[in-house]
């Protein structure tokens, strides 16, 4: 489905989640509302534990909220069964993690046809894919031969193999060197603005942070806009 700058991909309202530790309860949430538009670049700093990973998994579905409305182009992803959430997910939303989480045992090419081939798409995207992201002479290679930036590169590419409606990047320039990095928020920004697709970054560099159309901060379980200035400082 194609979306405009002007409509909202996905919106969270009055979200909550805690974790039971023991006897314990321990509150990560307290209330969180979030919009980001198509084709917007938004980033999420906050300390180290605040809750921002926690977030992430709630948006994509992989944890369900005690409370709170997730919605991704309408569909309110809270009311969704585990199997319902999983499909959901699997069409709708591409997630960059730190540690890359490619399949080992699957070839650069392998890895980029799962989300496409469990989708129903057409595979021709592969090659596309392969090009933008220089990758077409590693494409019969496995991810262990493969340096931190390509793998890195291998996944963006496959999250966004299935074009989905939202790209959630959790650290994605974490395990990289400056240069690397730089090249890396290059190709995604520009993969996902090309595409005009939502993009919700999770990280800790305030360099990385500045570069986003809004900067957020996650501080005592809720989301506050930051100025420019702090965002830079």
């Amino acid at each position: 489905m194609e979306c405009d700058g002007t409509q909202t991909v996905i919106s969270l309202r009055g979200v909550e989640h805690r974790y039971r530790e023991g006897d314990r309860v321990r509150p990560v949430l307290l209330g969180v509302d979030l919009d980001v538009r198509a084709g917007e670049w938004v980033a999420l700093v906050g300390h180290s534990g605040c809750g921002k990973s926690t977030l992430l998994n709630l948006i994509s579905g992989i944890d369900r909220p005690d409370r709170g409305d997730i919605r991704l182009n309408g569909t309110n992803i809270a009311l969704l069964s585990e199997r319902e959430r999983t499909l959901f997910r699997r069409r709708n939303i591409g997630f960059v993690y730190q540690f890359f989480n490619l399949i080992p045992t699957l070839t650069v090419e392998e890895n980029l046809l799962l989300p496409i081939e469990l989708n129903g798409l057409d595979p021709v995207r592969v090659g596309e894919l392969l090009a933008a992201t220089g990758l077409q002479e590693r494409r019969a290679a496995f991810p262990d031969r493969l340096s931190g930036g390509e793998q890195q590169r291998v996944a963006i590419a496959r999250a966004l193999a299935h074009d989905p409606l939202l790209l959630l990047a959790d650290e994605p320039t974490g395990n990289l060197d400056r240069a690397t990095g730089e090249l890396m928020l290059q190709l995604m920004e520009s993969l996902a603005r090309k595409a005009h697709r939502a993009l919700l970054m999770v990280t800790h560099s305030h360099d990385v942070a500045r570069r986003a159309d809004r900067v957020l901060m996650l501080d005592n379980g809720r989301i506050a806009a930051m100025t420019e200035r702090e965002a830079i400082d």
